[in-house]
Order: structure tokens, then C-alpha cells, then sequence
């Protein structure tokens, strides 16, 4: 079980605004600041932060989403705070049955998911 992930980032204003926009439709809301580092978590629980300091791509976090709408409004969101597309909503039946995601770069390159997996659930 992860207690709570890190995600350096070079410009943490940027990201703190990238990420309060595009987790709140996840639940997700800023919890807990400290100089050069922002947590995001529910309950007053951080368990996402972002740092600032040497950001590289490369990384892939993926959030649970209760059902498509939710991974829906999670793309919509990202990408109107300054994402990029990285994989529209939809079935990956290539991950398996009733996997649906979809995908977006975070300012810093970033593969930011959001993934419902309920496989009876349809659109």
C-alpha cells in the first residue's frame, strides 16, 4: 500500500494550479502546503505531493475514478488548466475488459491518468 507520492516539478505555482484544477473532479483537494511543496489528498490527508526542484518526464501516476463521468470531467479539467492530450476518455480493452481512462501531460511532461475500472459500467 503507497502512504503518498512525490512529483518534482520546476515551477510548483504552475503545478499547484495545474493539479487543484484537474484532481478536484477526482475529490482531490489541496490539503497541506510547505515552502516548496504542495500535498493533495481528501480528508485532510495529503498523499500527492508536488515539490519543486529537478522535474524530469517520464513519470506515470494514475488516479481511481468512480465511474467514466468522473474520468471524463478529470480530462476536460486537465486539459483546460494547461495539459496536454495524452489519451482521450475511453475503453482500453487492450489493458483489459472495461478499463476506461484517459490521459494527459502536466506541465512538466508528466502521464497523468485517471482510470475507472468497473467493467459493467458502459460510457
Amino acid at each position: 500500500m503507497i502512504d503518498h507520492v512525490v512529483l518534482e516539478v520546476r515551477d510548483l505555482g504552475r503545478s499547484k494550479e495545474f493539479y487543484a484544477a484537474t484532481l478536484a473532479p477526482l475529490g482531490l483537494e489541496l490539503t497541506k502546503e510547505f515552502p516548496g511543496m504542495t500535498g493533495f489528498g481528501r480528508d485532510g490527508k495529503p498523499w500527492f505531493w508536488v515539490r519543486e526542484g529537478a522535474a524530469g518526464p517520464g513519470v506515470h501516476v494514475a488516479f481511481v475514478a468512480p465511474d467514466h463521468a468522473t474520468v471524463d470531467a478529470f480530462h476536460a479539467a486537465a486539459l483546460a488548466a494547461g495539459g496536454d492530450d495524452n489519451g482521450a476518455p475511453g475503453e482500453r480493452p487492450q489493458y483489459h475488459a472495461g478499463y476506461y481512462g484517459a490521459f494527459v501531460l502536466d506541465p512538466d511532461g508528466n502521464n497523468i491518468e485517471a482510470v475507472n475500472r468497473n467493467r459493467t459500467q458502459s460510457g
